[in-house]
């Protein structure tokens, strides 16, 4: 056995590692000024989110002082804790202690975990579009005023809204590209749905399997406030691997998928709670779905 190392006294003494800094003069210097405007921005992301809070608790204590006739003021002061305030502060904690890599969760807008990534696709997005049609699964309606408004109206009314949109979640840095559901009884509270995400080219499943799109399939089970933000959302059932095992077998029940295999404690499973702050729990398989029509030359592979 061999040492590239000084000899010291009859011992072999370990070669020091260089720690001088790599790169060219010009690259480290774009480097600096780079983490520079970073720190810069995040102090006035901070000063902002300071004043918005103080400006609540000022207004707050304001109107308060003038009599319970005020009490109209907990309306306003919520709108923006819920969608101003506590997304700002969210959003600059988790991005101090989250990972900014793929973890096998998806993340709100805030930055906060949200639902776990529990499924895996291998095919193109037309054969996934369509595998999910067949299946009867309706793909959501993009999120627009118009349609933010339809699903606001339908949900207090009762009212069916099938392709109702789905609130963004983002693996990669990118919100969903694809999002199917199935309603329940017509009714806009109740939902099966799955969000899809574009693996980037050349990215590979912790392990080494090369796939095409990872998903992220759960149950909206009621609408309620979210125990993170208070903002209105869907509150979704714990048990996510139902939901995952659903979405497969409405897949195979309408023939839609080639072949189907697991990849067994993919991630370890856990109990914890998603953007909303629901609670989920999962046994961390991941099952990847083959898309691939017979007759293609790359039929039947999965990595």
């Amino acid at each position: 056995m061999t040492f590239n190392g000084k000899y010291n006294g009859g011992r072999q003494a370990p070669l020091e590692p260089d720690h001088s800094p790599s790169g060219n003069p010009a690259e480290r210097r774009q480097s600096r000024w780079a983490t520079v405007l970073a720190v810069l921005q995040r102090l006035l992301y901070l000063l902002v989110t300071v004043a918005v809070g103080w400006a609540v608790y000022y207004f707050f204590l304001a109107r308060l002082a003038r009599g319970p006739e005020q009490a109209w003021v907990f309306l306003p002061v919520w709108l923006i804790l819920a969608y101003a305030l506590l997304p700002r502060i969210h959003k600059i904690l988790s991005s101090l202690y989250i990972p900014d890599y793929f973890i096998g969760r998806a993340r709100t807008g805030d930055g906060v975990l949200g639902d776990p990534v529990n499924l895996a696709v291998v095919g193109t997005g037309e054969e996934l579009r369509r595998a999910m049609r067949t299946a009867g699964w309706v793909e959501a309606d993009p999120i627009t005023p118009g349609t933010a408004w339809r699903t606001l109206t339908s949900t207090v009314l009762g009212r069916s809204y099938p392709e109702a949109p789905v609130s963004a979640l983002y693996v990669f840095g990118n919100r969903q590209d694809l999002a199917f559901q199935r309603e329940i009884d017509g009714n806009p509270r109740k939902r099966h749905h799955v969000r899809f995400w574009k693996c980037p080219d050349g990215w590979m499943l912790p392990g080494g399997l090369s796939v095409d799109f990872v998903g992220a399939g759960t149950y909206d089970r009621s609408v309620g406030l979210s125990l993170f933000t208070f903002q209105i959302t869907h509150k979704i059932a714990d048990r996510t691997d139902e939901e995952r095992d659903f979405i497969i077998e409405t897949l195979r029940i309408a023939k839609a998928v080639q072949s189907v295999h697991v990849i067994r404690n993919y991630s370890s499973g856990y109990h914890h709670r998603n953007g909303g702050g629901d609670s989920i729990r999962t046994d961390g398989h991941l099952p990847i779905i083959d898309l691939y029509e017979p007759g293609r030359p790359d039929a039947g592979s999965a990595g």
